[in-house]
């Protein structure tokens, strides 16, 4: 009572406008209901379309020649003649290269520490540690005249540390001795010339005049600290044995 036929034909206009199908299928999309509706042209109204001045993308030029035309259309910008296959292509830093990764050492590897060597042809040799380097290896010294054991770099996988320890606080270790200091300089290889392949000979390494004298600069300063210690006799025979294991003796079981 009080309602109008035509307020109920009203109602039954908007209850049909967008039946509903199925479960959640309309009978018209947003996209119609939207066109029907004709929103766009009310947003249209309110926005102010600005006009942007057109840019030439070719330019007309003069080329030479009787049957070349005279004239050519070129791009002022050239397309890219290298496409990547990849639409984004993220740029690594060199920050993360492998060189520049943080190295961890044990903490038993400290400087003046006794270290049993495990591989290598100094294999069982007691050598004293002089520091740990940038790269993560470890610089180890016999010392040569002990052991017959270099400056050499060595690898924390393949050493085992003892509670044996020298003081090298006051010892000068050159700043010079890094990374660098070992790489070998290779030779260029001529290709281009045909040589006999069993002319060519192999060519020994021969240390050079300033790791001779590096050798005898870090030794004297490492027999300094040996001689220091209170059991100075003890350590220098420590140093001089080979580490071996024999029948019954396991690693895992011992107390260096």
């Amino acid at each position: 009572p009080g309602k109008t036929g035509g307020d109920q034909k009203k109602k039954r206009a908007n209850r049909f406008k967008n039946a509903l199908l199925a479960d959640g299928v309309r009978r018209y999309s947003k996209g119609k209901i939207a066109a029907r509706k004709a929103l766009y042209s009310l947003k249209n109204l309110k926005k102010v379309r600005t006009e942007k001045p057109k840019v030439a993308i070719t330019v007309v030029k003069k080329i030479g020649g009787a049957k070349n035309g005279g004239e050519r259309k070129v791009l002022v910008k050239k397309n890219k003649s290298y496409l990547p296959t990849k639409s984004l292509i993220r740029k690594r830093s060199g920050k993360r290269c492998f060189r520049n990764h943080k190295r961890n050492i044990r903490k038993t590897l400290k400087k003046g520490k006794v270290l049993i060597l495990l591989a290598g042809r100094h294999k069982g040799k007691r050598v004293v540690l002089l520091k740990a380097l940038k790269s993560g290896l470890l610089l180890v010294t016999g010392p040569f005249a002990l052991n017959s054991c270099p400056v050499r770099r060595v690898s924390q996988n393949y050493v085992i540390a003892t509670k044996t320890r020298v003081d090298l606080r006051k010892a000068k270790i050159p700043k010079h001795i890094n990374d660098g200091y070992f790489r070998r300089a290779c030779k260029k290889k001529n290709t281009r010339t045909e040589k006999d392949i069993f002319a060519e000979k192999e060519e020994k390494y021969v240390p050079s005049e300033q790791r001779k004298a590096d050798q005898k600069t870090v030794d004297e300063e490492v027999l300094k600290a040996i001689k220091a210690h209170p059991e100075a006799k003890v350590i220098r025979r420590y140093l001089k044995s080979m580490f071996s294991l024999r029948t019954n003796q396991y690693p895992h079981r011992m107390q260096f």
